[in-house]
């Protein structure tokens, strides 16, 4: 649609129309490809005549088992009185009671039987004195349970000595030690090591024991 240059001045065509264009149909070539068709055969149907039922009589009839109402039953046990209880519950009711007496009763003779029993058990306070066992003398020189001569920390003497000087010819167990004679921690670290590396396990740890030094002699020549 043209646009006027001037807006006062009418347009000097007229205005052109929007027009709806209609497009035929073509029906024959539909029409030729249905004449192109075979035509079909006809299709026979075949008739045939309904069973006929037979009419009911009185013979053919069978009598229906009766229908158990359970309204009814529900029914009648709701016009129970309520101050009446069924046969069967109060015969339960009666051994359930019956039961719980002879429980109790069993009880309390259980409870009465240990009640003497605990009475007698106790004992009663005699007149004399049980006399206090005397101890036994023991020898002075006891057997040590390491075995004889064997030597531990607050010992000293010769043979001290003589473990300090064996010592000191195994490396690294008790290097520069000292040879005074006198059994102390030092020494007890060096005989504890001496065990655990060499593994002897008769001896208490740092005990100078039989089993000790027959292991230390035979490393370090004859006793």
């Amino acid at each position: 649609m043209p646009t006027p240059s001037d807006r006062g001045a009418p347009p000097d065509r007229t205005p052109l129309e929007p027009i709806r264009v209609l497009r035929p149909r073509r029906t024959d070539a539909l029409a030729e490809l249905m004449k192109d068709l075979p035509p079909r055969a006809a299709v026979g149907y075949e008739s045939f005549a309904l069973p006929v039922r037979p009419s009911p009589t009185e013979d053919a009839t069978e009598e229906l088992p009766p229908v158990r109402d359970d309204h009814d039953r529900t029914r009648r046990s709701r016009d129970v009185p309520r101050g009446r209880v069924p046969g069967l519950r109060r015969t339960a009711i009666a051994a359930a009671v019956t039961a719980a007496a002879v429980i109790g009763f069993g009880g309390a003779l259980l409870l009465a039987d240990r009640t003497e029993t605990t009475a007698t058990a106790v004992p009663q306070p005699t007149s004399t004195t049980a006399a206090a066992p005397t101890p036994t003398p023991t020898a002075s020189g006891a057997a040590d349970p390491d075995g004889p001569g064997t030597l531990r920390q607050g010992d000293s003497g010769p043979e001290v000595t003589d473990l300090q000087e064996r010592l000191r010819h195994i490396p690294n167990v008790y290097d520069n030690g000292s040879t005074d004679g006198t059994y102390d921690p030092t020494l007890t670290a060096a005989v504890a090591r001496f065990q655990l590396w060499y593994g002897i396990r008769g001896d208490e740890d740092g005990v100078y024991g039989d089993d000790t030094r027959r292991d230390l002699e035979s490393r370090t020549g004859g006793g």
